[in-house]
């Protein structure tokens, strides 16, 4: 199909199909995020090693003016920042601009109209190509903000759009006007910033929070260490506490968004039986289909330099251990070489076309609802996890309902996320008393958990470690308030049953972290502030009391 009816249909479909629930299965959906971008990338004077071309008609919802935009990779990779190409429908979809325009979401309103000014010095007076503020796409916040943001523009109307050949020139006498710009001047991405642990969190529980959503500091503290000790990180909670939320804001405080393909969310089906469906398979053609964590992975390999996040969206409503396992194996495998993080191949050059390796940049992050609809975890997943409860509501935060201050994200590198240690000896080298303390600590609980067959392993006391050093190294939390994350993290999740053993091993731990025996009345109000491990301390308390109650209890169920 021609251009010139792609963008038509767009214009002349999109307001019923806004009236539905915003699908991928859209025509709209289909046409604005694929079928144009895949024709536009068709055009000689786009070469697809420098150009970017992306299409979006909104995310949840759909969005009163689509866009598609054509980013030069060497200057910006997204649309909240730097300058573009992009084509903008109008809201009431009679007329389509080919625009210059800068990003309005991270750029200040001085420095958009400085680039305005500068960028239409450039353009002599012509009738097709406009430099003046007459566009108008509509009425909505996002409209107007767009209108702000465009330096030069070519109108066209759905009663009279252009050939293809016209519409290829018109681009191209953009693409033109682009370049010399941008020849003139430095690209406007921001620089990476150099921010220490301490910084990192109080950046990110800064964007968190001016975002309206409720998370401690020491909450994101411990996402940040859990995330920088192992790429492999558990939410687990009741449905509507932000799981996906505080995952996706902490990317985005980093520079990682859905835009520049640095934030992937991944919905898992409960029909996944294999790695094919995350990773991809060889069709009855011979041709490799590539998976969606495939996609970020090889996005991923280039930019090397740039953190990566992914989140699995219930990633236990099928059985993660069957469409996981081949991730979680060679996750297993990191190890230095020349001074880098390499793995075993995750996909062989027979099947993906090349030799295809986990990068040390791509950090999942699953998602996960206890019911009946989904799969409990082996010991297996949880030993390779950091796993974080977030169980806590806040309905009286009403902050996201007032004014809140406006932060800024950061165009942060890999290396604040980077993986230091790989092995114990690694820790032990810098600091061998914490090495030991810890040790000390988990050789008094593996006695405890030995009796009924929880006890750790060396993978998980070395990563006991990683955490502890992690937060040693950045001064965030206290010795015992690390471990006490940990002891939660690592340990409680493995445990679950019925029988007197459980119940004796739960007291002696509770022993361990309260500094006192339970008095067996579980329903009272239990003060365990002065505890050495207050957090595992009440977990357990609440595990008991479901053992008293229903004979039964696990980590994954409430109190």
């Amino acid at each position: 199909m021609s251009l010139h009816d792609l963008f038509r249909q767009v214009m002349a479909i999109y307001e019923q199909e806004k009236r539905e629930k915003l699908s991928k299965e859209r025509r709209s959906f289909q046409l604005v995020t694929r079928a144009i971008p895949e024709a536009l990338k068709t055009l000689p004077f786009l070469p697809p090693d420098r150009y970017m071309v992306k299409g979006s008609v909104g995310q949840g919802v759909w969005t009163d003016v689509p866009w598609v935009a054509v980013m030069d990779q060497e200057v910006t990779d997204s649309t909240q920042r730097g300058y573009y190409i992009v084509y903008l429908f109008s809201e009431d979809r009679r007329r389509l601009y080919l625009t210059l325009a800068q990003g309005v979401t991270e750029t200040p309103r001085d420095e958009m109209e400085r680039v305005k000014r500068d960028i239409r010095q450039l353009i002599p007076a012509e009738e097709r190509v406009r430099t003046d503020d007459d566009i108008r796409l509509g009425e909505s916040k996002r409209a107007k903000d767009y209108e702000r943001s465009v330096a030069a523009y070519i109108a066209y109307s759905f009663d009279d759009l252009p050939s293809d050949e016209q519409l290829a020139r018109d681009l191209e006498t953009m693409i033109g006007y682009y370049r010399q710009y941008v020849e003139r001047t430095e690209p406007m991405a921001p620089p990476e910033q150099a921010l220490s642990y301490r910084e990192a969190v109080e950046h990110i529980h800064s964007y968190i929070s001016a975002k309206g959503f409720y998370y401690t500091k020491e909450e994101v503290t411990n996402l940040f260490l859990s995330l920088k000790t192992k790429p492999f990180v558990i939410l687990s909670g009741i449905s509507g506490t932000g799981k996906t939320k505080i995952v996706q804001w902490l990317a985005e405080s980093v520079g990682a968004t859905e835009d520049n393909g640095r934030f992937t969310l991944i919905p898992v089906r409960p029909d996944w039986h294999d790695g094919s469906d995350l990773l991809g398979y060889v069709d009855i053609k011979g041709d490799f289909k590539p998976g969606p964590l495939t996609n970020v992975i090889i996005e991923a390999g280039k930019h090397p330099d740039k953190p990566y996040f992914v989140v699995l969206d219930e990633m236990n409503l099928a059985r993660v251990e069957h469409y996981f396992s081949d991730v979680l194996s060679v996750m297993e495998s990191r190890r230095w070489e020349d001074g880098c993080i390499t793995s075993s191949r995750l996909l062989p050059r027979e099947t993906a076309g090349c030799d295809l390796f986990l990068p040390p940049n791509v950090y999942i992050i699953g998602t996960v609802n206890m019911d009946e609809t989904t799969h409990p975890f082996s010991k297996k997943v949880l030993d390779r996890a950091n796993t974080i409860e977030f169980n806590r509501v806040r309905l009286d935060h009403l902050d996201f309902l007032r004014d809140l201050p406006t932060v800024a994200p950061l165009s942060v590198g890999q290396e604040l996320f980077a993986a230091r240690y790989l092995h114990l000896k690694d820790v032990y080298a810098d600091y061998p008393k914490l090495v030991e303390d810890a040790t000390k600590q988990l050789v008094e609980i593996n006695r405890i958990l030995e009796q009924l067959g929880a006890h750790i392993g060396y993978r998980v006391r070395d990563e006991i470690c990683f955490y502890l050093a992690y937060n040693e190294e950045g001064k965030l939390m206290e010795f015992d308030k690390a471990f006490d994350y940990c002891l939660m993290q690592k340990m409680l999740p493995r445990l679950s049953g019925s029988d007197a053993r459980l119940e004796r091993a739960l007291k002696q731990l509770f022993v361990l972290c309260a500094g006192f025996e339970p008095d067996g009345e579980y329903s009272g109000v239990l003060d365990v502030s002065y505890a050495r491990y207050p957090k595992s301390a009440e977990k357990i308390w609440q595990m008991l009391r479901r053992l008293e109650d229903d004979g039964f209890t696990s980590f994954w169920l409430g109190a």
